[in-house]
């Protein structure tokens, strides 16, 4: 049986139940097949005091050192961050207080193999210092930001090209993703595509009318969940409802941009058709996605846009922004389609197109269906034990 150390900062815990929830799903799937365990080393930015009144800040003094989810242990040591050199320093701070907290857990009778590292910078980079001093094996996934942003910057750059040249072996969520990777400079025979899945007993077709009833929906709907942040695309969402005057709008999510989102509502006058609902429990989501007629997603980067997948699997087809990653999902006429500009007016055209001819719900759900775990988590398996053999023969 394999043992996993999954490494990332990007992992849920008892206050941000929704963080990195990707990375869980996919870790609860590959373990669900019985071929291999993982202890998870999810280190939380350190900040002392945990009262409400320092905002998100208070967040990370609240999540606990240790907790279990879906069977799984949870390890959350603090690192530090430095205001202004952050992202410069932040590899370094997160391995080392990392490296102190892995010997704990070994003392401690933990045992690994390969190190499942999610996130490049600065997870990754962190990640393979620690296979380094430790002498296992670093498999890295690269999630999004990660490979199309963060190297843009000239020190993020520098590291994350040596821990690329470094791993052992290297996962895109989606064939953009990799390709991004291997012009950053990795070995494309070290590395593979393995997408994100969807877990369609989770989400599933319910009963529309009840639900469109509880949430009090009269007129053909839209809705869009993620982060409350510029590259999701939300205002451009919003401005598009001046074009789809119809049309009601639901957003879910929470971040940085919801006052300047709450302000771009009342400015153009959408109170009325246009509700921000916060961040919703997960498994509340297939409540919305069932209710609504279509899912908008206006993002400038993705790697592999999960909401994408479990608006399908409750039988509602997706408007989808025309980047990389975004077509590998949205590939045929029952999924949805993807807009040809990702504007106010292109989504609104998109909108427009995709209600002159839905697709049928069932349709879509059965669409959806082929984008199980499964794959993956056999891909996963496949990766690490051929990382083994080739890193410790014997």
């Amino acid at each position: 049986m394999l043992r996993l150390l999954t490494f990332t900062t990007l992992f849920p815990d008892g206050e941000r139940p929704n963080h990195g929830i990707f990375v869980e799903n996919r870790l609860r799937h590959l373990v669900a097949t019985g071929a291999a365990t993982s202890t998870v080393l999810a280190p939380v930015p350190l900040f002392p005091f945990r009262n409400p009144r320092f905002g998100a800040w208070s967040r990370f003094a609240r999540v606990p050192k240790r907790e279990q989810r879906h069977g799984l242990a949870i390890h959350h040591p603090r690192y530090p961050v430095i205001p202004r050199f952050g992202m410069s320093l932040a590899p370094l701070l997160l391995y080392w207080a990392s490296r102190r907290a892995l010997n704990r857990l070994l003392a401690a009778g933990v045992v690994f193999d390969v190190i499942d590292a999610h996130y490049v910078y600065p997870d990754g980079v962190a990640a393979v210092w620690l296979g380094r001093h430790f002498g296992k094996p670093v498999v890295i996934t690269a999630r999004g930001s990660d490979v199309t942003e963060l190297p843009d910057y000239a020190v993020p750059r520098w590291f994350i090209r040596r821990a690329l040249a470094r791993a052992d072996g290297l996962v895109g969520v989606s064939s953009a993703l990799r390709d991004r990777l291997i012009a950053l400079g990795a070995d494309p025979a070290r590395t593979v595509v393995l997408r994100n899945g969807v877990d369609t007993a989770a989400f599933h077709p319910i009963d529309r009318d009840a639900a469109r009833a509880a949430l009090g929906l009269t007129r053909p709907t839209l809705v869009s969940v993620g982060g409350l942040i510029e590259r999701k695309g939300h205002h451009r969402t919003i401005e598009a409802m001046l074009e789809l005057s119809n049309f009601y709008l639901m957003i879910i999510g929470e971040g940085p941009e919801r006052a300047a989102l709450e302000a771009q509502i009342v400015r153009l006058g959408l109170t009325e058709r246009v509700r921000l609902l916060g961040p919703q429990p997960h498994a509340r989501l297939p409540q919305f996605y069932g209710a609504a007629d279509a899912m908008v997603l206006a993002s400038s980067r993705e790697g592999w846009a999960n909401v994408l997948l479990e608006s399908m699997a409750c039988g509602t087809p997706v408007v989808a922004s025309n980047i990389p990653g975004n077509p590998e999902v949205v590939r045929e006429p029952a999924a949805g389609l993807v807009v040809e500009s990702n504007t106010p007016a292109g989504i609104a055209a998109g909108v427009r197109r995709l209600f002159a001819d839905p697709p049928p719900r069932a349709a879509t759900r059965a669409y959806a269906e082929r984008f199980g775990w499964d794959e993956t988590s056999a891909g996963q398996l496949a990766l690490f034990r051929r990382v083994l053999r080739t890193t410790q023969p014997g």
